[in-house]
C-alpha cells in the first residue's frame, strides 16, 4: 500500500514539475522579450544622443579646418 502511495505522490509531483516548467519558459520567453525592446530603445536613444555630439564634433572640426585654409588662402 506504501508503493502505491507513493507512485501516486511521484505522479503528481511530475506534472506539477512539468507545469512548473512550463510556466518558467513562458516567464522567460516574455522577460526576454521585454528587455530586449528596452535595449533597442536605449539603444536608439544612446545613438540619436551621442551620434549627433560626435557629428557635431566632427563638423565643428570640419570648420576649423576650412577657417584655416581660407585663412591661409587670404
Amino acid at each position: 500500500m506504501g508503493s502505491i502511495c507513493s507512485a501516486i505522490g511521484r505522479g503528481i509531483n511530475s506534472i506539477i514539475s512539468a507545469i512548473a516548467h512550463v510556466i518558467m519558459a513562458i516567464v522567460g520567453a516574455i522577460t526576454n522579450i521585454i528587455v530586449t525592446i528596452f535595449h533597442v530603445i536605449g539603444d536608439i536613444i544612446c545613438c540619436r544622443c551621442f551620434g549627433s555630439r560626435k557629428r557635431s564634433g566632427r563638423s565643428s572640426g570640419s570648420t576649423r579646418t576650412s577657417r584655416r585654409s581660407r585663412r591661409g588662402v587670404l
